[in-house]
């Protein structure tokens, strides 16, 4: 093998080694969730945050480190967001209450959200070829599903055996290897059209835009729909993104550049995306705390329960990746989002009764859907835009997944919240209890209340999965014709 070759394999080694660091943060704190609510002493509906949080301030900052690495250097962009993530992690092992956890999440997000649009933009500008580009991100697709793996592997038995903070300090060793990995392999890469005006304004705008937006979502339960804050808050969101949208329609350098959105292909992929995205962040943000506050398991017996959602997702990878320009896109997104949408509605078969089969099933089928559909998603979008413009193009795919995250956790904790109690009222007037000892009572309003809990479970999962359906059949409008001209062609339809 050439010496370029190699360097080009230890390239895509590097991004694979970032692109880890940030979903294993994500599967651990998972797995840490109820552990967290115990020690801080806070709800389901408060601990939403700690992954809110983490995903708006990761889906706002996505598209500014996009435009900054092609402006001023991938390279640069990427280590510093190492070098912030470190710092980040070991301030979230000091929090000492809710708030202070979600300000030093948020330091993370910022960090994090460096990874994916300069590491796609790395592997696009290193692999010229486009089987070999396409070979390449279907690999890097499966770092996601390898933090899975390695999440319960060594989160669980941390977490139990040295508590929830451990969990951030981990991430010290893997981030300092990753950072010197970085600096010795990547070469630095910037945009052909080099940038002078950064689109700060279009920053801060879609920022107070999205955090208003998922503040009155997540709030909505609490002080009402129709309360004063909460419709100011949607006001108040509707009007800065119309702000947002003035700002980078007629910026030379947009944050978001909308002629992305005038493609039809882009377009179709960004709101499959969405869709599914939200209906499976939504649901799957549910399952740990179902896992230890229902079945009685352990951080540990929990993250072992996530290890087949990895192979699966590894599997399935590099085989959607292997019929890129065989078979259209639009067919294996379709069919991918139908198989993980089967795999979410079994999720409606839970209850206190369940084993540890009736999680791992489930989570295995609507897996192997997710993993299957992700290469071909990322490849439409390295496929029909200018290899200059990758890093702004992916960054806008990765901010709606994360804005679609940031939504379905927001609403399906609320939609959980809403059916508990719809759920106690409706079995309190269909029960009668001919035995009014105080004990007899209290073991029946437990039986009560453990009953409409778990009947609002099945009501989000049911959601999600009408969510993913939909998905799949939006999946049908993606068409990719373009091509770049002077690259091999990556999708040929």
């Amino acid at each position: 093998m050439a010496q370029n070759d190699r360097l080009k394999w230890l390239v895509l080694l590097t991004v694979i080694v970032g692109t880890f660091l940030g979903r294993l943060d994500q599967t651990v704190v998972s797995l840490a969730v109820p552990k967290i609510m115990e020690d801080f002493n806070i709800l389901v509906s408060e601990a939403g945050w700690i992954a809110t949080a983490y995903i708006l301030a990761n889906a706002v900052f996505v598209p500014v480190w996009g435009k900054l690495g092609d402006t001023i250097g991938r390279k640069k962009v990427y280590i510093w967001g190492f070098t912030i993530f470190i710092v980040g992690s070991i301030l979230a092992g000091l929090s000492w209450d809710l708030g202070s956890m979600i300000v030093f999440r948020i330091i993370q997000a910022i960090a994090s959200s460096a990874d994916y649009p300069t590491a796609m933009a790395i592997i696009a500008v290193t692999f010229r070829n486009g089987r070999e580009r396409a070979q390449a991100l279907g690999i890097w697709s499966s770092a996601f599903a390898a933090s899975a793996v390695f999440g319960p592997l060594i989160g669980g038995p941390l977490i139990d055996n040295f508590g929830w903070r451990s969990i951030f300090l981990i991430n010290l060793p893997v981030g300092l290897i990753g950072l010197a990995m970085a600096i010795v392999f990547v070469q630095e890469s910037v945009s052909d059209r080099k940038g002078v005006y950064f689109d700060w304004y279009g920053a801060i705008t879609l920022g107070i835009a999205l955090s208003l937006l998922v503040f009155g979502l997540d709030r909505s339960y609490d002080w009402g729909w129709t309360s004063l804050p909460i419709v100011l808050s949607f006001v108040g969101s509707g009007l800065f993104l119309y702000i947002f949208y003035l700002i980078d329609s007629r910026h030379p350098e947009p944050i978001v550049d909308f002629k992305f959105l005038r493609i039809p292909a882009f377009f179709h992929t960004l709101v499959n995306n969405f869709v599914v995205f939200m209906g499976m962040m939504g649901g799957i943000f549910l399952i740990p705390i179902f896992d230890q506050v229902f079945l009685g398991y352990s951080a540990t017996e929990t993250g072992f329960q996530f290890i087949p959602m990895a192979f699966a997702m590894m599997l399935a990878a590099p085989l959607g990746a292997s019929l890129v320009g065989k078979i259209q896109p639009r067919y294996v997104i379709a069919a991918s989002t139908l198989v993980a949408a089967v795999g979410m509605y079994l999720f409606t078969g839970l209850d206190a009764r369940s084993g540890p089969l009736d999680i791992v099933l489930p989570i295995i089928i609507m897996a192997f859907g997710m993993g299957f559909g992700m290469s071909q998603r990322t490849g439409i979008i390295a496929a029909i835009v200018p290899s200059e413009e990758i890093g702004s193009a992916s960054s806008v795919l990765a901010l709606v997944r994360n804005i679609a995250g940031a939504f379905g956790i927001a609403i399906f904790t609320t939609l959980l919240n809403n059916s508990i109690e719809n759920n106690l009222l409706a079995i309190s007037a269909n029960s009668v209890v001919n035995v009014h000892a105080p004990a007899v009572l209290q073991a029946v309003s437990g039986l009560m209340y453990l009953d409409a809990q778990i009947l609002a479970y099945h009501t989000v999962f049911i959601v999600s999965a009408l969510f993913m359906f939909v998905a799949a059949a939006l999946a049908l409008l993606i068409d990719v014709k373009e091509t770049k001209e002077g690259e091999e062609i990556i999708i040929d339809i």
